[in-house]
């Protein structure tokens, strides 16, 4: 069920009327979220559901376990079990066709060839976002950052509400489960605020990101070899756009929707293509997963505590795990991989020592000299910063290595015309962009302004958008690119 059709408005117009008439019974209100977001999973293929079921009744018992259990033995091996039987469910799943291949392939070489037992696997969609869920959950139980809750709904409720369950965000447990203990409230900041980010979501997957892949993305990565380097170029910006509105895109509707049901998540995106370094890109980039991989990841190896090639052995596996948790193709592995070699070099290019200049009689004049400098400087770490991303997104939107470094060899050497760029794709994206660096409350000035309409007013609003959004979208309904993750 996609969030930008006919069939997933009507799904949410039932919940939302049925869940705001009995929110003052809160176990029964629980039980409707919890069935609507089976309802919701299920309608990608209800063996889904099973899984779901498993990976939630897993978490649950361990978590039950861990918090009644005053033996330190017996809580690590809890969490141990627990955190293995989630990540050999995703490893099933995701990876073990990939390994297969890879096995394969290596015993051929070394003329071994076996016969290994290939199947046929359907990827579970969101099964990544909702096994981290699970995995944060009794880690945080563990730690004693939360209490295990006693009630089986809240824990199954969390794992699989619909809202975030295929695409994320990543909701920690400590900020949501304390949520379903208290009534919802709808107040009309949060209507407001969550009306303009579905508005907002709709239109950046419908329009922008819909064109951008319609008319240049997917045209052009499917075979670089056929276009000059102009169309090479702007499809490279052209995907760094798409990818940012049609991911953001879920997650603003995510959100948007889970404040009209009464629960706040935080935000995942912040302007990432404004940052001013990798690092800073990541601050602002898919916030929960990298917040995630600090947290359970970076951090229980060692972070930056075990000396500086530790900190740069800890960024790289980081990244490197990163970028398989985003597919089982050598790919991601190399996206990840630039990634945390450009944030090993940042780090080492912040520790360097400092060189001291000598003190200056005019502090004025070493003002004004110094602001323009930083100015440029800034400007000049932006682009650089962007470029490098997009270095990455080659990787990561190309079908294999073979087509990736064809495409960057078309950059460089390519003769082929102009066949694809337009005034309105290159207009798309330029605005795009541009959008990067407007205010970042932007959208709660409006809700502010908004909230003092009616809530009809501004439920005409959302459907004018709709429809609005609706007659300037291109045909057809595409997934949103994470749900293949």
């Amino acid at each position: 069920m996609l969030f930008p059709t006919l069939e997933f408005a009507i799904f949410f117009f039932v919940v939302f009327t049925v869940a705001w008439a009995i929110r003052d019974r809160a176990t029964l209100h629980k039980w409707l979220l919890l069935t609507a977001s089976y309802v919701f999973y299920g309608a990608w293929d209800w063996r889904f559901c099973l899984l779901l079921f498993t990976s939630s009744a897993i978490n649950y018992a361990a978590g039950r376990v861990i918090e009644s259990s005053s033996a330190e033995t017996t809580r690590k091996w809890t969490v141990a079990i627990a955190a293995a039987a989630n990540l050999s469910i995703l490893g099933f799943f995701k990876y073990y066709g990939f390994f297969i291949e890879q096995l394969a392939d290596g015993l051929e070489r070394i003329g071994l060839e076996r016969d290994l037992p290939f199947l046929e696997i359907i990827l579970p969609v969101g099964i990544s976002f909702f096994t981290f869920q699970g995995i944060s959950y009794i880690v945080d139980v563990y730690r004693k950052e939360i209490h295990a809750s006693r009630s089986a709904l809240d824990v199954f409720l969390y794992i699989s509400f619909f809202p975030q369950l295929v695409a994320g965000p990543i909701v920690r447990a400590a900020h949501f489960m304390p949520q379903l203990d208290r009534q919802p409230q709808l107040t009309r900041n949060a209507f407001s605020f969550g009306i303009l980010l579905v508005l907002l979501g709709l239109f950046k997957k419908m329009v922008i990101a819909n064109y951008l892949a319609t008319l240049l993305v997917d045209e052009v990565f499917f075979d670089p070899t056929a276009y000059g380097r102009i169309d090479l170029l702007f499809a490279v910006y052209g995907y760094a756009v798409q990818i940012y509105c049609d991911f953001s895109g879920y997650s603003d509707i995510a959100i948007g929707i889970a404040a009209l049901l009464g629960y706040r998540f935080n935000a995942n995106f912040n302007q990432p293509y404004r940052a001013a370094s990798v690092q800073d890109f990541w601050r602002r980039w898919h916030i929960s997963l990298s917040q995630w991989l600090r947290d359970y990841l970076y951090k229980p190896m060692g972070g930056s505590r075990g000396g500086t090639l530790r900190t740069y052995r800890n960024l790289l596996v980081t990244m490197l795990l990163g970028g398989l948790w985003h597919g089982a193709a050598w790919t991601f592995i190399v996206w990840g991989a630039l990634h945390g070699v450009v944030l090993a070099i940042e780090r080492a290019l912040r520790n360097r020592p400092a060189v001291q200049e000598p003190a200056s009689a005019g502090a004025a004049a070493v003002t004004s000299q110094v602001r323009p400098a930083n100015a440029a400087t800034r400007i000049f770490n932006v682009l650089l910063t962007f470029h490098i991303v997009c270095l990455g997104w080659i990787f990561f939107r190309s079908a294999d290595i073979d087509s990736a470094f064809s495409y960057l060899s078309g950059l460089v050497f390519s003769t082929e015309e102009t066949m694809l760029m337009t005034p309105f794709l290159a207009t798309l994206i330029g605005l795009s962009l541009a959008a990067q660096f407007t205010p970042p409350d932007s959208i709660a000035r409006a809700a502010g302004v908004l909230e003092r309409r009616s809530m009809a007013f501004t439920g005409c609003i959302l459907i004018l958008g709709i429809v609005l959004i609706e007659l300037v979208s291109p045909p057809g309904v595409a997934p949103f690119i994470y749900f293949q993750f």
